[in-house]
């Protein structure tokens, strides 16, 4: 009899294009995943919704991001790829796990704490009851992984909790979902100051590499990088521009610090910086002419989406009839 395939899921909100962080941190390794794991992947919009968004440009996003998915290489053949706000049970789950998580629990949520303080003027229900809709995008499809930086790693936890507290009362109703975090997880720092992660909000233009920056762009920031007064390119404490710079280097050749500080011996910054903007336009390139491809096939890509919420919906509404049952209401 063959073996289950796990399940690994994983979400992400339309709120812009993925930074070059983003691709080596997570989004490079899905591809690979979708043949080992059964995964589904989905376009959290309704989560986007915690902060104020013109619809038209909400639309715009999520549209995009789902076609970023496909271009970086998931195939809706092997995975479940989908939008969130297409498939209702996410909601009608979300509202449910509400009633059994605890106030304080949700209190403690530092990103909770965080996004009040820079939504001072809309700090909403939503934003402060949304892990309990992410317990719910988690548990609909019973995943056993679901891969999280450390930012989310507190709501996969309260997640867990509810598993516990749920199948306490009800019998074995959701599967224990752990936190996966990738073999080679890179963590990409600034352009600029490599001591902060690369970001999407750094308002330095020049921190950031995006994954469908062209390709002049992306080594203009190359060449613009941060560096140290030295002149060696070693791996070592105290050289956070160079660290990083071969970090992204060994990640896209394959090659270690080792064989970098022995192939770039005696070249200097320039070079070097040349060198790792170089790899990084060839590995982006078909990333964005993918992309481009994409968008212009708006037929496909509807397809593709309904295609997945068809099948997202089948395999959620299988847990949530179950849910239902157990807390007591009564099916139509």
């Amino acid at each position: 009899m063959e073996e289950r395939k796990k399940v690994l899921l994983s979400g992400i909100q339309p709120t812009g294009v993925f930074t070059l962080g983003n691709y080596i941190g997570a989004v490079r390794n899905w591809k690979v995943m979708q043949e080992e794991y059964d995964c589904a992947y989905f376009i959290a919009d309704l989560h986007s919704l915690t902060v104020r968004q013109d619809p038209a440009e909400l639309r715009k996003r999520t549209k995009d991001a789902y076609a970023l998915l496909l271009a970086c290489g998931i195939d809706p053949k092997k995975s479940l790829a989908f939008i969130q706000s297409h498939v209702p049970a996410h909601a009608e789950l979300g509202w449910i796990l509400s009633c059994y998580t605890q106030f304080g629990e949700l209190s403690r949520m530092t990103q909770f704490k965080d996004k009040s303080q820079q939504h001072k003027d809309n700090i909403n229900a939503g934003l402060f009851d949304y892990p309990a809709l992410m317990a719910a995008d988690i548990l609909l499809y019973q995943p056993d992984y679901v891969p999280v930086g450390a930012d989310q790693k507190q709501h996969v936890e309260l997640t867990r909790n509810l598993v516990d507290r749920f199948n306490g009362i009800y019998g074995e109703v959701f599967r224990m979902p752990e936190p996966y975090i990738p073999k080679n997880g890179a963590k990409i720092m600034s352009l600029q100051d490599p001591t902060k992660k690369m970001s999407k909000s750094d308002e330095n233009p020049h921190a950031t590499v995006s994954i469908l920056d062209k390709p002049d762009v992306i080594m203009a920031r190359f060449k613009r990088a941060v560096t140290d007064s030295e002149s060696e390119i070693v791996f070592r404490e105290g050289k956070d521009g160079i660290n990083n710079l071969m970090t992204i280097y060994s990640v896209f050749t394959g090659q270690t610090f080792e064989q970098i500080e022995k192939d770039f011996e005696g070249k200097g910054y320039g070079d070097f910086k040349k060198e790792v903007g170089t790899v990084v336009v060839d590995a982006l390139t078909p990333v964005r002419e993918e992309f481009e491809r994409l968008s212009k096939d708006k037929a496909y890509l509807e397809e593709c989406y309904r295609a997945g919420a068809e099948m997202a919906s089948k395999i959620a509404g299988r847990t949530l009839t179950k849910v239902k049952k157990k807390v007591g209401l009564l099916q139509p």
